[in-house]
């Protein structure tokens, strides 16, 4: 029987996405000759070094972060720096340390409680890939030729300014696509899932999830890992412009537990950064929002996620601001902080697992990729070090609450005339206030309850240790400054 309902775990969740050769080298890990010197500019083909025993000596700085899951881009061999070009499935890659490595970052993540998902890469291969690489040496008497799309000998899958003759990712040579209607294909991929499941990690995140549009292969691909590890959690790559579609077919319970929020990530960036968006930058970008949202629009885009999905997926959602696949969020606001700072406030507040993208919360800066995968600077002379506080108090807040992980989401207020929105979380006695500030100017706080607390209700601001009272039915107290915001938890 199906499992349809996502590990209870992820709820309480805070990820950290890791980049692996570019967040850490291990102190005393061998490395070939030819890397880039640590920090250079990135660039498409370059490594720099970083492994698994680096993540895993960093362990402690992640800890006192606050994080309890890492999502790990992929780490199966590869000749990519990303490695979404895969070549052994069941080998992580060597650069990385290989799968000794990997065990020890497994166990010493689960001593401390903190779960690892893998990065699931099953529409394609490298063109290293066995069975590819069996068609390319044996042509059409190769028995791995139905394996894979093949349209005609030559492949041409290496020579250049020739036209390839099978079926590629968004036509990109270098990554075959499987012919996942092939039973040994099939056989082939969830013997991965089980595989690595069955080793102890926590779930997958599924790359270019809708590239493999076939139900049927979700629907068995989730019995295995369920089979494996109930508690494990699946997760898709599906950018969703929420105003439009919904991922809701995947998601019903008999594939997906959730997918990466890129309508949360959307809807952010149209309310918090909105008017100094360089929407330039963001070309090409699988997300790109359109024009700038005040707060009524913003919390009818929240209200639209609400209503596209079942509780159980709302609060187990993947909820980032960026990734290794976008312009970061910083450089999207154009350095300002302050909206860092407010968004960051918001998804810590906010229904789902909030994800953090490595070396956010130090400042680190970057543009479309490749730049937005650079080295983690470890000195910390580079750090901002007063924002990567405000990070861990805030994951501390979130931490420390319930009802901010689990309890109900009401809208409160959102004044598009003064941009401020305000909502509560509740959970039993518990009950929580965020106001957010989304303006230059300082904001009277003077929020609307709808008679949700009595007059006289004292509230103490979790952030800031400022006191605000409800009288005639509305919360008020200290002005809020620009771009600032307030976790106001009822006394």
């Amino acid at each position: 029987m199906r499992n349809n309902i996502a590990p209870d775990w992820v709820k309480d969740a805070i990820f950290y996405q890791i980049f692996p050769d570019r967040f850490a080298k291990g102190l005393d890990s061998y490395k070939p000759s030819g890397l880039q010197p640590w920090g250079s500019p990135p660039d498409y083909h370059s490594f720099q070094g970083g492994d698994l025993f680096g993540i895993t000596e960093k362990l402690d700085y992640l800890e006192e972060l606050g994080i309890n899951a890492i999502y790990l881009n992929p780490i199966f061999q590869s000749p990519a720096n990303h490695r979404y070009h895969t070549h052994d499935y069941f080998e992580i890659d060597p650069l990385l340390g290989g799968n000794g490595a990997f065990e020890k970052l497994l166990k010493e993540s689960h001593s401390r409680g903190i779960r690892i998902i893998l990065d699931g890469v099953f529409n394609h291969a490298g063109r290293g890939f066995f069975q590819f690489n069996h068609i390319l040496e044996c042509g059409s008497e190769s028995p791995y030729v139905d394996w894979f799309h093949i349209k005609g000998f030559p492949l041409n899958a290496y020579s250049d300014g020739s036209q390839h003759t099978y079926k590629s990712w968004h036509g990109n040579k270098r990554l075959p696509q499987f012919n996942v209607k092939n039973p040994d294909v099939r056989r082939f991929l969830l013997n991965v899932a089980k595989y690595w499941t069955e080793r102890g990690i926590d779930g997958w995140r599924l790359d270019a999830f809708k590239e493999i549009d076939d139900h049927s292969f979700w629907r068995e691909f989730r019995d295995v890992v369920k089979g494996s590890n109930q508690d494990a959690y699946i997760v898709g790559e599906i950018w969703v412009d929420e105003k439009k579609r919904t991922a809701k077919k995947w998601l019903m319970g008999d594939q997906l537990d959730a997918i990466m929020n890129y309508g949360f990530a959307t809807a952010c960036i149209s309310f918090f950064i909105g008017d100094k968006l360089d929407k330039g930058i963001m070309k090409k970008q699988g997300h790109r929002p359109k024009k700038t949202i005040r707060a009524g629009d913003f919390a009818k885009r929240i209200e639209t996620m609400f209503l596209n999905y079942h509780k159980d997926v709302l609060f187990s959602q993947y909820n980032l601001i960026e990734s290794h696949d976008t312009v970061r969020y910083l450089t999207l606001a154009r350095e300002d902080k302050r909206i860092l700072f407010l968004t960051t406030l918001f998804q810590m507040t906010y229904p789902g697992a909030p994800a953090i993208y490595y070396g956010t919360e130090i400042g680190l800066s970057g543009k479309r990729d490749p730049d937005c995968r650079r080295a983690m600077p470890w000195d910390e002379s580079a750090w901002d070090i007063s924002l990567l506080s405000f990070f861990r108090n805030l994951i501390s807040i979130r931490k420390a609450h319930p009802s901010l992980r689990r309890g109900n989401y009401i809208n409160l207020s959102s004044d598009s005339g003064k941009n401020v929105y305000a909502f509560m979380r509740s959970l039993g006695e518990e009950k929580i206030v965020v106001i957010i500030n989304n303006n230059e100017g300082e904001y009277s706080v003077d929020v609307p309850t709808g008679n949700r607390f009595p007059d006289n209700t004292k509230l103490s601001c979790l952030l800031y240790g400022n006191s605000y009272i409800v009288r005639n039915s509305s919360i008020q107290g200290p002005s809020l400054g620009p771009l600032s915001g307030a976790i106001l938890m009822v006394q």
